[in-house]
């Protein structure tokens, strides 16, 4: 068995309502992490999943599950954004939890978590540009955009000016050292919310092009999901839940806005979802279970029962 630290599922029970799970069935979780949505998925019913992730560290969980299912469960090596390209294969429903893992910020090492010194890394797929490569070669204007869009930090100016004073005397190269930087900006109070905390989800989302994974997972996902199919997405900040609520407003035919799936005369899409949930919280018994899920939301969409032209 693995020693990886249990990774507890956040709204795993109204997942588990949203997919509707059945025998026969085929599912895919784009997002593996440490299983615990596709084990749950694959205990609910007699089907079949996929499921797909970037990471090399899950390899072993995978292994676990793969000899536990057999022919039941398949892994697929890649980022959930490049869906369409990993299979073919149409679904029955599909669930993606997005952002970083709790295995990932529980190892130092992978430099997602200022709260223990370890190499500026954050890559989810541990290969490509580092954090720190971005703290040390972009120029000022750069971070400051990077940990605005990404971060919504208001201090973003100075931030971006404190790194590249302090990058004059040497490389950035840990997590603790980057924190400290910020720190020099907003002061460190007790019981308040750690002031690195928006700079580093900045860099983290910089690293993994998250927004830009989430955008293209999401419209392959749609294209793989049958007919009366199912798609379940967990977000933990307004960035991520903003795109999904938008996505599943366009394509339920409920807004004209401008997107960059349709050119800016283009009529409006035909519906291809005929259901999209409000955002669903964790009940206060969960957050003080895990307090990481105080900030998810869960959406759910279900797909047309029509093939939709394209």
């Amino acid at each position: 068995m693995s020693n990886a630290p249990k990774h507890i599922p956040v709204l795993l029970n109204e997942v588990l309502e949203a997919l509707c799970p059945q025998d026969g069935k085929t599912y895919i979780d784009a997002t593996f992490g440490n299983g615990g949505y596709s084990e749950a998925l694959l205990k609910a019913a007699d089907c079949r999943l996929l499921a797909i992730d970037r990471d090399p560290a899950v390899r072993t969980r995978a292994e676990e599950l793969k000899n536990k299912y057999g022919n039941r469960f398949r892994f697929c090596a890649g980022k959930f954004g490049d869906l369409a390209l990993l299979t073919d294969e149409s679904a029955d429903g599909i669930v993606f939890d997005i952002g970083v893992s709790s295995m990932q910020i529980d190892q130092p090492e992978r430099g997602f978590s200022y709260n223990k010194d370890a190499p500026l890394d954050m890559r989810m797929s541990c290969e490509g540009i580092s954090a720190a490569d971005i703290v040390n070669t972009y120029d000022e204007k750069e971070l400051s955009d990077i940990i605005y869009r990404f971060g919504e930090e208001r201090k973003s100016r100075q931030i971006a000016a404190n790194i590249i004073r302090a990058r004059h005397n040497a490389p950035i190269a840990t997590t603790r050292q980057l924190a400290e930087i910020i720190y020099q900006v907003i002061f460190k109070k007790p019981g308040q919310p750690d002031p690195a905390t928006r700079t580093f989800q900045a860099l983290r989302i910089a690293v993994n092009d998250e927004l830009g994974e989430l955008e293209r997972g999401l419209a392959a996902g749609l294209s793989l999901v049958k007919p009366d199919g199912r798609m379940a997405v967990v977000t933990f900040h307004s960035l991520e839940d903003r795109i999904v609520k938008n996505f599943f407003k366009l394509k339920s035919g409920k807004s004209n806005g401008v997107s960059r799936y349709l050119p800016d005369n283009a009529a409006p899409l035909s519906a291809e979802l005929t259901f999209c949930s409000k955002a669903l919280l964790p009940t206060a018994a969960e957050v003080e279970r895990n307090p990481r899920a105080h900030s998810a939301k869960l959406r759910y969409a279900i797909k047309s029962d029509k093939e939709t032209a394209q």
